[in-house]
């Protein structure tokens, strides 16, 4: 199974882009899009590339939901 994650972009620069996964930055490939980005755009980035751009709203929700995933992964399960 393979997982795209939502980053923030911080910069571009020609076919790349410097995006940040919750203050990991690193950088994606920006072949696979057909519109241009900016500083704060949020994209889904699988394997390297940029696949879709999002919007910020739907980027900073699906970031709480990885969030909200992450912490209960981390919880002792409750329950009989």
């Amino acid at each position: 199974m393979c997982l795209a994650a939502p980053a923030r972009v911080v910069s571009v620069s020609g076919q790349t882009a410097v995006v940040d996964y919750d203050g990991v930055q690193t950088n994606a490939r920006l072949e696979t899009l057909s519109e241009p980005l900016s500083p704060g755009d949020y994209v889904l980035v699988h394997a390297g590339f940029a696949i879709q751009r999002m919007s910020a709203e739907d980027g900073e929700a699906t970031l709480r939901l990885f969030d909200e995933l992450a912490a209960s992964l981390s919880s002792p399960p409750t329950g009989p």
